[in-house]
């Protein structure tokens, strides 16, 4: 809600994303009533207030003229805005709007904003609790997305509940096989489904909510800094995408997964060193190894010649290197993800070769085929 806030607390957040790693934020349209989100707006997506109620006939063309100066701000930093549409957590009734006043709302959404170039459409933000919305209402709401943007902008929608292991035997979660999709955009703790959602949706994988660093009483904001880059190292070695989270109380009531703000927590930088290996030398696009697997261990390759492999809280004093190719040659770095060094094997490494290891956590390697 960080477009709801002070251009104070705005100006903080453009400095705190300029100075991080991060490529792509969510954020909302309509306002939000949840934990520690419970200040009344000053302005809304239509005339009016809680107390004299909303005229669903008209716009508020100036809230819609500051979001675009919102998003093309989030361009200049090279930040794409996963525009959230819907979502349930409401007290004003936006979440309960008439069917004509949300078609009548996509429409001009989509007409106002499909020609800034870092916009992503995201159809809602746990769409399974708008429980008054049926499953053909969003059908409906993305055909008419890609009828109307002209630039095709990438398109998803995000899940409350967690399915069980094999989808798509839970009735919970939109169907992400819908070719108007561009990618899959889940909620999940565990990422350790990411090659099966991978191989199940045949398009990109996008954990936008996986948990958060900070200390909220909520389970799902108060993970550790250790946990949280744990999470990126396994989403992004197994060929998935992760979205960070912060939750981290503080005595002004700002916190960043909702406000914005300032960036308080210690997995940022870390998540930025990730990010500085995938990008140094050729452009890489991992996915799962395709030569068997050792289940303490998440592995990603790029084009079978670079790979990634995160041994997270596990701690092997050494690996046998069982999981390489036959007949190939690898040089081999390791990496502590968490103090952010690289420390190179002298030796080359074969298929069966034992490769000894720091016996810690949050460790991970770096191959290279020669």
């Amino acid at each position: 809600m960080w477009n709801y806030q002070s251009e104070a607390v705005q100006a903080d957040t453009l400095a705190s994303l300029a100075a991080s790693p991060f490529n792509k934020i969510r954020k909302c349209v309509f306002p939000k009533h949840y934990h520690y989100n419970l200040a009344e707006p000053v302005r809304f997506p239509f005339p009016g207030n809680i107390e004299t109620g909303f005229d669903y006939t008209r716009f508020d063309v100036s809230f819609f003229a500051e979001l675009e100066q919102q998003i093309d701000r989030l361009a200049g930093l090279g930040i794409e805005a996963d525009l959230i549409i819907f979502h349930p957590y409401d007290r004003w009734g936006f979440s309960r709007m008439p069917l004509e006043v949300d078609q009548r709302y996509i429409r001009y959404l989509v007409a106002r904003l499909a020609s800034f170039k870092n916009i992503w459409w995201s159809l809602a933000n746990e769409f399974d609790l708008l429980k008054e919305k049926p499953m053909h209402f969003w059908d409906a709401a993305i055909a008419r997305i890609q009828r109307e943007d002209p630039s095709n902008h990438l398109i998803s929608i995000h899940n409350w509940h967690n399915p069980p292991i094999h989808y798509p035997s839970n009735a919970h979660w939109y169907d992400h096989h819908n070719t108007a999709l561009t990618h899959a955009s889940i909620q999940h703790h565990d990422l350790h489904f990411v090659p099966e959602w991978r191989e199940t949706f045949n398009k990109p994988v996008v954990i936008d909510e996986c948990c958060y660093e900070g200390n909220v009483d909520l389970g799902w904001g108060n993970i550790t800094a250790q946990k949280m880059v744990a999470l990126f190292w396994h989403g992004v070695c197994l060929g998935g995408y992760v979205t960070h989270g912060e939750t981290w109380l503080s005595d002004d009531e700002i916190i960043w997964w909702s406000h914005g703000g300032k960036l308080k927590g210690e997995s940022v930088k870390r998540i930025a060193f990730l990010r500085q290996l995938l990008e140094e030398g050729a452009a890489k696009r991992l996915a799962p190894v395709p030569w068997g697997s050792h289940w303490d261990t998440s592995m990603g390759m790029s084009d079978e010649r670079w790979g990634l492999f995160y041994f997270g809280d596990h701690c092997p004093g050494y690996k046998m290197m069982t999981m390489l190719p036959p007949d190939s040659v690898w040089k081999v770095d390791i990496i502590d993800t968490w103090e952010m060094t690289i420390t190179p094997v002298a030796q080359e490494i074969r298929q069966g070769d034992k490769l000894e290891l720091p016996g810690k956590p949050w460790i991970a390697l770096r191959l290279q085929r020669l």
